[in-house]
């Protein structure tokens, strides 16, 4: 599929249906995550592919947001192999993925070259925490990764 970004994300197993925003990158580097507020969208990482195009196209979300309650990706961790991910883009066209994993790991061991390293097909990756929370706002030791490929495009 050619460029065009992430404008909504569905995930019919999960009853996640939300706006995507653009991420760039942290003064440290790091991926920025979306904001911690009620109702907060999933975000794209713009320095990755467009969903649909060749390589991990990266998509965060929160488990929770504070004060706020549940965050968009709060199930993520139930989604199991063959789960289907729609990605509506600018261009108004649907890349359609299956989910062929979910792992969940240490934040410590973040397996960086799995979730953004090349690959030849295209491909997204959903992350978010988990794990148990650590009392007072000690957030979550994990983080669960969806991995999936594109199963069709329109």
């Amino acid at each position: 599929m050619a460029k065009s970004s992430p404008e909504r994300l569905r995930i019919p197993s999960i009853g996640v249906d939300t706006p995507v925003i653009a991420l760039g990158l942290a003064a440290d580097g790091s991926v920025r995550v979306p904001p911690i507020e009620a109702h907060a969208p999933a975000g794209w990482y713009d320095g990755s592919p467009t969903p649909g195009q060749t390589g991990p196209a990266v998509l965060l979300g929160h488990v929770t947001v504070g004060r706020y309650g549940d965050g968009v990706f709060r199930h993520l961790d139930r989604m199991r192999p063959g789960d289907r991910v729609s990605v509506v883009r600018a261009d108004g066209s649907v890349a359609a993925f299956a989910v062929d994993t979910v792992q969940t790991v240490a934040k410590s061991r973040f397996p960086t070259e799995a979730v953004y390293g090349n690959v030849d097909h295209p491909a997204l990756r959903l992350i978010t925490c988990g794990g148990t929370k650590v009392s007072g706002d000690g957030g979550y030791p994990d983080n669960v990764i969806v991995y999936a490929s594109l199963v069709g495009g329109s």
